[in-house]
Formats: structure tokens, C-alpha cells, sequence
């Protein structure tokens, strides 16, 4: 069942240790120093990394109005499962919820995000059409509205203080 706290807003999902990276830096990088093995979708090699990498942009979900039943019959390839509520290879995961109105003038929605993809030509570069929008570059801490662990364990998430020490 999916998550009721996903299903509104703007959301990124990391690792535990990949947040304190994120915490460090002061923000989320659209290409942060992650070894190529530990990320998702690199195994082809550069000229199939996801699209929203590609443009230089940090990969978000919009759930805004999310229906599984209806989406995954439309979309039945999409790897959202993957990652919700927890990356399969993890036992927990970070859900940082971004602030619309901050993010607002970098902020490419699923819609436009999947018709630029298209207009691209770039087909053969991962993207999950709708849900998964974009970031054009680095996201501030500042945009950060809430921030969550989900433990596998628990099964819950958790809502964790995300400003740097």
C-alpha cells in the first residue's frame, strides 16, 4: 500500500549515510561524489545515466494525486516500487520533503519533465514518467520542509531534524 505521507508534495529519497553528505554540503547536489557502482540506473555507462542527471538536476517524486492502481496499468515499466517507501537494497531510507514555493523557479514537473525527455530524444535514458521531476541544480537546505527515516524494520517513518550542526 502506498505510503499517505508521500502522496502530497515534492520528495527525495536517499540513504542514511548519502543524507549526512547532503546535510555536510549544505544542500542536495545534482551530481554528488557517489561512486558510479552505488548508483541507481549507471550500469550502461554514461550515455544511459537517467535523464534528469543528464540535465544537470536533482531527481525528485511529485505524488501529487498519485493513483498505483491506474499508474502502474499505464506504466506498468516504472521502477517507483524500487524506491518506495524504501530503496530495495536498504534497510532505511531518507525522504526530504522540498518546499514548493522555494524550489519553485528550478522546478521542472513530471509532465514537463517527461515531454522535454521526449522532445530530447532520449529515449534510452531512464526517467518514470509523470512522477519523477526535476531539480535544475543544487537544492538548499533551506528548501527542506520535512524531513523522515523510513526503517524497513519499523515499517514507519520517522521525522528527523535535517539542519546542519
Amino acid at each position: 500500500m502506498f505510503p499517505e505521507i508521500l502522496r502530497e508534495g515534492i520528495w527525495h529519497t536517499t540513504s542514511v549515510e548519502r543524507f549526512k553528505g547532503i546535510v555536510g554540503a549544505g544542500g542536495i547536489l545534482p551530481d554528488p561524489l557517489i561512486p558510479d557502482l552505488d548508483r541507481w540506473g549507471t550500469a550502461g555507462g554514461p550515455v544511459f545515466y537517467p535523464f534528469v542527471r543528464s540535465i544537470g538536476a536533482v531527481s525528485v517524486f511529485d505524488f501529487s494525486g498519485f493513483d498505483e492502481s491506474i499508474y502502474n496499468e499505464k506504466y506498468p515499466n516504472s521502477m517507483w516500487q524500487t524506491f518506495v517507501p524504501c530503496f530495495h537494497k536498504w534497510d532505511e531510507s531518507i525522504w526530504i520533503e522540498l518546499d514548493r514555493s522555494a524550489i519553485n523557479n528550478s522546478f521542472v514537473g513530471g509532465p514537463a519533465l517527461l515531454e522535454r525527455w521526449k522532445q530530447q530524444n532520449e529515449l534510452g535514458r531512464k526517467i518514470m514518467p509523470i512522477i519523477e521531476a526535476a531539480h535544475i541544480g543544487r537544492v538548499p537546505i533551506s528548501a527542506f520542509r520535512r524531513v523522515y527515516k523510513y526503517s524497513t524494520h519499523d515499517q514507519e517513518f520517522r521525522q528527523i531534524q535535517h539542519q546542519a550542526s
